[in-house]
């Protein structure tokens, strides 16, 4: 297997292409913790959060994204990741803020009414199965 220097990455939005070209290190966040990988790095699949995604490019320079939770998959020397939210951002300090505002509490709000949901679904039933109960 030949050494590469290079890894092709692609982040994928559901409706178009955030990103795609060379990159030489990507750093991005796992439900187990942090990580970084180089175009040599054994192939793996991983689910993402919410947080910050940094590519080096081929040219030495920073490409920065905030994401929301997502997967990525690499294999060989190609790296897709596809995720539901995503900007690119300028720098580090704002786009971690614009990460924790726009996408972790967003999801906190969707847990909150899932939360809510299933207890109205559940009383629900509750009510029809009380219905369906013989008369004393």
């Amino acid at each position: 297997m030949t050494m590469a220097t290079e890894m092709e990455v692609c982040l994928r939005l559901p409706t178009r292409v955030l990103y795609q070209g060379l990159a030489r290190k990507l750093f991005a966040v796992a439900e187990n913790g942090a990580f970084g990988m180089l175009p040599n790095h054994i192939d793996f699949v991983t689910s993402l959060v919410p947080s910050v995604l940094i590519l080096t490019l081929a040219n030495g320079s920073e490409q920065i994204f905030g994401i929301d939770e997502g997967i990525l998959v690499k294999h060989g020397h190609q790296v897709d990741i596809a995720i539901r939210r995503g900007v690119p951002g300028e720098d580090l300090d704002s786009l971690q803020e614009s990460v924790r505002k726009n996408f972790i509490e967003v999801d906190e709000d969707e847990r909150v009414a899932r939360s809510a949901l299933s207890r109205l679904e559940a009383g629900m039933v509750r009510r029809f199965a009380d219905l369906q109960r013989p008369k004393p």
